[in-house]
């Protein structure tokens, strides 16, 4: 247990210190140093940070940039998934193996690629470029996990819904 903690507190400590650096004055800082408990609590720091680098609009564009890759990830792994874990597909294993090497693949080496497809596309330099290249990269992962959860779906239950009138699966 103490072990624990000591890992616990260790792991803390630099969020410690910079919770504490985030009160702090220029001139605190400086005289003090950074792992010291600021003289006056300035409160005013954080709105000032706040405003000065536009933190509101940093923020609306990371919740719908998440949100458009969330959606985009999502619906790409499940009819890739769909597809390849309960459909009967030729070379199934292949995909699996492709989106496998999709996710294991340094993002470094498609930059260059990446850059000039998109700026062909008009998408370079934007939210909907970036949203719509992140998304697609996460699906493989989503289309790997996904796929071998639908492939132990019982074949039973997948007959029985034919039958109740549900599409065939081809």
């Amino acid at each position: 247990m103490a072990a624990v903690t000591v890992f616990v507190l260790a792991f803390l400590a630099p969020f410690v210190i910079i919770l504490l650096n985030s009160f702090k004055t220029s001139a605190d800082y400086r005289t003090n140093g950074s792992p010291s408990w600021p003289e006056r609590w300035n409160w005013d720091i954080i709105g000032d940070v706040w405003e000065r680098v536009d933190f509101t609009q940093k923020l609306v564009n990371s919740i719908q940039i998440s949100l458009g890759v969330v959606l985009i990830a999502v619906v790409l792994a499940l009819f890739n998934a769909y597809a390849i874990g309960i459909g009967r597909i030729r070379w199934r294993t292949a995909f699996l193996v492709f989106f496998l090497g999709v996710n294991v693949l340094s993002q470094e080496g498609l930059v260059y690629p990446n850059y000039y497809l998109f700026k062909e596309m008009g998408l370079y330099d934007g939210k909907l470029g970036y949203t719509i290249l992140v998304g697609i990269t996460y699906s493989a992962f989503g289309t790997y996990l996904l796929s071998s959860v639908f492939s132990s779906f019982p074949r039973e239950l997948i007959e029985a819904a034919s039958l109740d009138g549900a599409g065939a699966v081809k």
